[in-house]
């Protein structure tokens, strides 16, 4: 068996705990599948790893942990989070033990399609070249932005928990957690651009990358609605929503409501 279906099953594992409560598939089970399928590459892909494949991994292992374990404690520890997220979430508990099924292994498979160009330059023992580190450094901006955007929505609703968010790095993009996520996602898409080899691990990766850049999108259109339903008879929001860009800096797309294909 390849090293891209070991992380698969690697991925199933940890994001089974989902199966507990749906939509923790694809919120701390997809941070923790990350992280094992990185700490999985170190260990299994020993023979193929250089300098670059061993800090993309190690990427992998920050940024999922990272990720799950903000995801965890918001879960377990914020009540006014769980109050407010009770009538945005459904609870999952009348769905079907097979769309649950469903939902698992296409989030599964999401994971090691995002992680795949690390997995197909390990296995086709590419080393590191300029593409790797040049995405490399775009996916440590990209965490360093989400961790930020985090700390600094955590730190502002500690103040105000009933006003939206728009200081720091919010002043210039509305989700910038988002776009740090995009960022990182792009670093490991460009990094493996030289080493895939052939039709099906190119559709593997673009998958991975079209994949998450979707969910991003759909992420911020919930996100939207859902100000929009809060905030949307203060004067100051409507000012902010409409010369602030949603999802990438400097680009002038400021809604994405209207697009109800974004349903991820």
């Amino acid at each position: 068996m390849n090293l891209f279906w070991i992380m698969a099953i690697v991925a199933l594992v940890f994001s089974s705990i989902g199966f507990k409560k749906y939509v923790w598939f694809i919120s701390i089970g997809y941070g923790f599948s990350v992280a094992a399928i990185g700490a999985g590459l170190l260990i299994l892909g020993k023979d193929g790893l250089t300098a670059g494949t061993i800090c993309a991994s190690i990427l992998f292992i920050l940024y999922g942990l990272r990720l799950g374990g903000y995801l965890a404690y918001r879960e377990l520890k914020s009540a006014s989070y769980n109050n407010k997220m009770k009538t945005e979430i459904k609870s999952g508990k009348d769905m079907s033990i097979a769309a649950k099924c469903a939902i698992w292994i296409s989030a599964a498979l999401l994971y090691v399609c995002e992680t795949s160009p690390v997995i197909f330059r390990i296995m086709n023992r590419k080393g590191t070249d300029a593409f790797l580190l040049v995405g490399i450094a775009i996916s440590i901006v990209g965490l360093i932005v989400e961790t930020c955007a985090d700390l600094q929505k955590n730190a502002a609703k500690k103040v105000n928990p009933r006003r939206f968010v728009d200081t720091g790095l919010y002043k210039i993009v509305r989700c910038p957690n988002y776009f740090g996520e995009m960022l990182f996602w792009t670093g490991v898409f460009v990094g493996g651009i030289p080493a895939l080899h052939g039709a099906l691990q190119w559709i593997a990766a673009l998958a991975g990358y079209i994949g998450i850049i979707y969910v991003m999108f759909g992420g911020a259109r919930r996100l939207e609605i859902r100000q929009n339903r809060t905030y949307g008879d203060d004067p100051v929001y409507q000012n902010y929503v409409k010369t602030t860009p949603i999802m990438i800096p400097f680009i002038p797309l400021y809604s994405v409501e209207k697009y109800t294909w974004l349903v991820a």
